[in-house]
């Protein structure tokens, strides 16, 4: 069966990365029911990543990107527990962290990054319910920290 999402995805000029390990005393999801709520992402693939705090350390569209790298490998991490993302049904919310200055106030812009992607990717069915805040700090100096619940078949 073809992956049709997978397929918008590539279409887009983007591709899926492995699935990250988590890197402290949790997993990636879990299930319960057909909802999946899905850990925090972090903006690191092999060895890019993007780091500090936002906009002193890590420019506005940095973070952006970053927040765009979380979405894919949230979704890696999706395709790993159901077997192909044609089976997103909904994706619920989205909780965003932004690593910032504490006279940032562009969040929403940060994690906008994130979201767009979502309804570029699934349509309809990409948007969510979010919240988009600032953090004192993040883990290993992120600029952004994301996390999904999302319904599935």
């Amino acid at each position: 069966m073809q992956d049709h999402i997978l397929a918008k995805i590539e279409s887009l000029g983007l591709k899926l990365p492995g699935v990250p390990t988590p890197v402290a005393a949790y997993v990636n999801y879990v299930r319960s029911g057909n909802l999946l709520f899905l850990s925090g992402g972090l903006p690191i693939e092999g060895d890019r990543k993007i780091l500090g705090k936002v906009p002193s350390a890590c420019p506005v569209d940095d973070a952006v990107e970053g927040a765009r790298m979380i979405i894919l490998n949230r979704l890696a991490v999706i395709k790993e527990a159901i077997g192909s993302l044609d089976k997103v049904k909904q994706i619920v919310s989205l909780n965003g962290f932004v690593n910032s200055d504490p006279d940032f106030h562009g969040h929403p812009q940060v994690i906008n990054g994130a979201s767009e992607l979502l309804v570029q990717i699934f349509g309809e069915r990409g948007k969510h319910s979010r919240t988009a805040l600032g953090a004192a700090a993040l883990p290993l100096n992120v600029s952004v920290e994301i996390n999904l619940t999302v319904e599935v078949e």
